[in-house]
């Protein structure tokens, strides 16, 4: 990891529950918080202003909820990566998360060190799950997919988009992605297009959780 320290943005409505989030990060050499905000609007306000490298943000707020604000930020082209960390882990909001483009989904009932290791992996460009959710992420991926007219083939997809495959299943990000097969994050981008269609699936979640289930992130 870098010398400089990973720059983290906190959005929750409840004081409390930030100052124990700034006060553990605190206590790391390579993470620090460099902004809060107790409500949407003004998370996304700080966002586009400090462009911190995290975003830990609840997902029910008041007035805009974590998935609106998501939205929004991805709309923005905000390049932080965003983590939604709630109490809730009904499959639903899990699934919506992830397609609305956050980079993971914490639960706040995690032990204080799981949640660090957490963010240390997020920080150096790894996506993030609770690891009591993988499964009902797994489980919900498959129940609320079409019936398919073909099983994804591996096969159909190019040398390169096989490494890019095996690289979305490790959680790397598009620009980890870029930085690993020195290709720009564009590049990465119309590989990840194209093999989404190949594979006739719909997200780079559901690749990821195919590839896991295939055995083909190794």
């Amino acid at each position: 990891m870098s010398d400089i320290p990973a720059s983290i943005l906190l959005i929750d409505d409840h004081p409390l529950l930030r100052q124990g989030i700034k006060q553990l990060i605190e206590m790391e050499d390579d993470m620090e918080v460099v902004g809060e905000a107790n409500n949407a609007s003004d998370g996304i306000r700080l966002a586009t202003e400090i462009e911190p490298d995290l975003i830990l943000m609840d997902l029910n707020m008041p007035e805009m909820n974590g998935i609106e604000a998501l939205e929004k930020l991805r709309q923005q082209n905000i390049s932080s990566r965003i983590i939604m960390f709630t109490v809730s882990d009904h499959e639903d909001d899990v699934v919506a998360a992830l397609r609305a483009g956050a980079d993971g989904y914490l639960l706040k009932d995690m032990e204080p060190e799981d949640m660090i290791r957490q963010l240390h992996q997020a920080a150096v460009g790894k996506m993030v799950i609770s690891e009591r959710l993988t499964t009902l992420l797994a489980q919900a991926l498959r129940s609320n997919k079409p019936q398919q007219a073909s099983r994804p083939d591996f096969d159909s997809l190019t040398p390169r988009e096989k490494d890019i495959l095996r690289l979305i299943a490790e959680g790397l990000s598009n620009k980890m992605i870029g930085r690993k097969l020195d290709i720009s994050d564009g590049t990465v981008k119309v590989h990840v297009k194209h093999l989404l269609k190949k594979l006739n699936l719909r997200s780079r979640v559901e690749v990821a959780v195919w590839a896991v289930e295939e055995g083909l992130h190794r």
